[in-house]
């Protein structure tokens, strides 16, 4: 397998709350990102998601714990940072009073690129963000989406390996949130790790390939995005007649030995696919409009995980 573009190892953090005493605000956390891939690290406030990015990005130093980017500690070697792009807080990394091409040429240039390929590469992402037009407008006079847009050029301006992306569709409409997915999926085809915290679960749901949900700075569930779905997908299948059931149909579903919910030509019934053959033998030869799962989606399962009342017996980590 090939080296994975960011690995984090037992990482934890604290400080001190005053009265409180010592506040662990991330426990022992590990995963990684491999390149190419969208990992959405979800959570409620106060779950440690910000502070284990801010970690990774250098901002904050871990209690205990090991990072690498691209196999490089950058508390130790600081060109690992110059491997990372960063998008933290919205917008506020931009530079208000200058335009579209300064802010994205200062960046280039601070990452080290020369300044005659931090001017091509500016115009080659403005182009690509749909910012020329905007090339000479201030960031200060841009809308929200175009806004993000540029920032989101300035952190991959020196084509990082890694993209770390907290709450980018915040304040977001929905045009400009389409448009946020499709560069977000444009850079992982292209390579990019990308790891994404967001409260917005239809996004994560849309862009993850693989999700951790936190609680209590804890990780309590790492998987795939399609296996956590189909670990957790519902039992619970709906049939829609295309005509009313007679009453003595109707009386012979309410003795079987699973839930059967009958409300005029809808017919609800729990049990999985053994009980739904059973059901449909006891209709025929009723018409059916058609048969549909319940299906399961990020949000339910988030909820669910991150219920305070959920067993500790049940949680999982991976660290």
């Amino acid at each position: 397998m090939s080296q994975a573009a960011l690995s984090v190892e037992n990482l934890r953090m604290s400080y001190d709350g005053g009265r409180s005493g010592r506040i662990l605000a991330v426990n022992d956390v590990s995963f990684d990102v491999r390149a190419g891939e969208i990992f959405a690290l979800l959570g409620p406030n106060g779950a440690g998601k910000t502070s284990t990015v801010k970690i990774i990005s250098g901002l904050l130093i871990p209690t205990t714990g090991v990072v690498r980017i691209m196999g490089k500690d950058p508390y130790v070697d600081r060109t690992a940072l110059k491997l990372t792009g960063a998008v933290l807080e919205g917008t506020r990394t931009l530079y208000w009073r200058n335009t579209c091409y300064e802010n994205l040429t200062y960046f280039a240039t601070l990452k080290g690129m020369n300044y005659k390929a931090a001017r091509q590469r500016a115009l080659e992402l403005l182009a690509r963000f749909g910012l020329e037009e905007k090339k000479d407008v201030q960031a200060r006079n841009l809308s929200r989406g175009m806004q993000q847009k540029l920032a989101i050029g300035a952190s991959v301006i020196h084509r990082p390996a890694l993209l770390l992306l907290d709450e980018p569709g915040l304040g977001l409409d929905a045009h400009a949130k389409v448009d946020l997915l499709a560069i977000i999926r444009e850079m992982a085809r292209e390579g990019v790790a990308v790891l994404l915290t967001t409260h917005q679960l239809g996004m994560a749901e849309e862009l993850a390939d693989r999700v951790a949900i936190v609680r209590q700075g804890k990780v309590v569930k790492e998987e795939s995005k399609s296996e956590l779905l189909r670990r957790h997908a519902s039992n619970t299948y709906e049939i829609v007649l295309l005509e009313m059931l007679d009453a003595a149909v109707t009386s012979s579903l309410d003795s079987l030995p699973f839930k059967v919910r009958c409300e005029g030509d809808r017919i609800e019934v729990d049990g999985g696919t053994d009980a739904l053959y059973e059901v449909l033998e006891r209709i025929r030869p009723a018409r059916i409009h058609h048969i549909s799962r319940y299906q399961s989606d990020l949000q339910g399962i988030y909820l669910k995980l991150t219920n305070p009342a959920w067993k500790a017996e049940n949680e999982v980590s991976n660290a």
